[in-house]
């Protein structure tokens, strides 16, 4: 632009300084419209987080040149005036959407969403989309269901784990062989029979213990030897 005046500088900063904060920025051919719609349009996209500007399309060419949203300029044609979204670029969408289908003058040519440009098509698309409120508690509601049900689980276990463990038990107890209970029982009666032996031996004494007694204490039916007769003295002869 050569020697611009101080006022288009002053509208192509700030053109370029709302596309770069804005969350999307949707274009619209408002030919047609009267003064009275031109304000009622405001106030309903107000309401819904937009800012509706009319600036010259040579303008805009120059706040988007040599930007990311460069493509933009395609779609600069006609009477063109710019919502600038700072929120929901869909409910913006939605509020152009409804007017336009009361007010047919009106037309959205696409717009642009951070960097990237969109289409007419585009922008019903994003007309169509749940509000940022509604799709903030579907993602919050997607997210604590399963943490609802994780601790649903963890209060369970323990009285689920007890249940499972007795279950377990007497499915064992149910499905064991009928030949298995004898051998169970076993063990006792075979403990018992060596106890009853272990008793009665050591009552018993042993072949060692039994010998030096016999040794020491002679037999009842034993005759005891007879001392030796004193021998008398021959008579002297005479």
């Amino acid at each position: 632009m050569d020697n611009p005046r101080a006022e288009k500088v002053a509208v192509v900063d700030e053109v370029r300084a709302r596309m770069e904060a804005a969350d999307g920025a949707l274009l619209t051919e408002y030919r047609g419209l009267t003064v009275a719609e031109l304000a009622e349009l405001r106030r309903e996209l107000t309401a819904a987080g937009g800012d509706y500007k009319v600036y010259k399309n040579t303008l805009v060419r120059l706040a988007v040149a040599d930007t990311p949203r460069e493509g933009v300029s395609e779609l600069l044609t006609g009477p063109t005036a710019i919502a600038f979204v700072q929120g929901d670029v869909s409910a913006v969408a939605k509020a152009l959407r409804e007017f336009a289908r009361a007010n047919p003058n009106l037309v959205v040519k696409g717009g642009v969403v951070g960097t990237s440009v969109m289409s007419a098509a585009d922008i019903e698309v994003l007309a169509d989309l749940p509000s940022r409120e509604t799709l903030l508690a579907q993602f919050a509601g997607a997210l604590s269901a399963p943490l609802q049900q994780l601790a649903g689980l963890v209060q369970a276990l323990p009285r689920n784990l007890a249940y499972g463990l007795s279950a377990l038990l007497e499915q064992r107890q149910a499905d064991a062989p009928a030949d298995e209970a004898p051998a169970a029982e076993a063990p006792a009666t075979e403990t018992a029979e060596g106890e009853a032996a272990d008793t009665a031996a050591e009552a018993a004494p042993s072949e060692t213990d039994a010998a030096p007694d016999a040794e020491a204490a002679p037999g009842a039916d034993a005759a005891p030897e007879a001392d030796p007769a004193p021998e008398a003295d021959a008579p002297a002869a005479d």
